[in-house]
């Protein structure tokens, strides 16, 4: 098994739980927590005996977003002379942090977030980048790059209006303020609230054991139908899925479904 230095990984019945591992710094990722981040999806993607993703934390929090380190490694950028150049500078490191959260969303199989206590900043952007959350009753979200005289730019302003109110997000974004759990299922952000982490775990990874049931290549192709369904019409929508269907519809797996089905157990799919 992959083995990470800044998360844990554990994988069975098809599920791998990744979690945050920097307890001491509140999960709040530097540049090599970041570089890890795209790796580790890219590797469960590419890993046959992984169907299902839960993400979470590990110690207080689940994520603080980009550790002050990374912050004060770009603020050098200021050195250099030329206006253009800097600028190059910063937009290729801004770049290179979205790919990293982008990992998540190009990822094949679903990824589940399992929030509990601050899930601030990057942390955001993080979980918007996931296919369904959860959370604690203790957990709260915060756009805090509004008091950090920065707009928030790895995904939170662009995935987050396609999930909540767009009005509800220019709020949260324009004055930072902290939306609890309870607002956080009341908008949608959050499938369910559980009272602790413990009980969360439990039942997120339920639910990921009954995702990963299911035939993965169904699951890779719903994934891929809902983002794009999520970013186009829904004439072009009918039109991507008829044509992945023609692809994919005549498979062992729809065999294998409807013989379960007369026979009255559950299905068995190739990885």
């Amino acid at each position: 098994m992959q083995v990470y230095h800044h998360y844990l990984l554990h994988i069975e019945q098809g599920v791998a739980k990744l979690s945050f591992n920097r307890p001491q710094k509140a999960n709040a990722l530097h540049k090599d927590a970041w570089l890890e981040l795209s790796k580790a999806f890219t590797d469960l993607d590419e890993n046959p005996d992984v169907r299902v993703i839960v993400l979470s934390g590990e110690g207080k929090h689940f994520c603080a977003g980009i550790d002050l380190e990374l912050l004060m490694d770009i603020g050098q950028f200021t050195q250099i002379e030329c206006g253009g150049k800097r600028a190059e500078k910063v937009r290729s490191t801004v770049k290179m942090l979205q790919d990293k959260i982008n990992a998540i969303e190009h990822c094949r199989k679903p990824v589940l977030a399992a929030i509990h206590n601050g899930c601030i900043g990057g942390g955001v952007d993080i979980v918007a980048a996931c296919d369904i959350r959860y959370c604690t009753d203790n957990t709260y979200f915060c756009i805090k790059e509004v008091d950090m005289g920065l707009v928030a730019d790895l995904g939170t302003l662009q995935r987050l209006p396609k999930i909540i109110s767009p009005g509800l997000v220019a709020e949260l974004a324009y004055t930072g303020r902290k939306l609890t759990a309870g607002e956080a299922e009341q908008c949608g952000l959050v499938n369910k609230v559980y009272a602790n982490r413990d009980e969360m775990l439990a039942g997120v990874m339920e639910i990921a054991r009954q995702i990963a049931a299911k035939s993965p290549l169904v699951i890779r192709g719903t994934k891929q139908i809902l983002l794009h369904s999520r970013d186009h019409s829904v004439d072009e929508g009918l039109k991507q899925v008829a044509l992945w269907n023609a692809g994919m519809l005549l498979s062992k797996d729809l065999q294998e479904a409807f013989v379960a089905s007369m026979q009255k157990r559950p299905g068995v799919f190739e990885d």
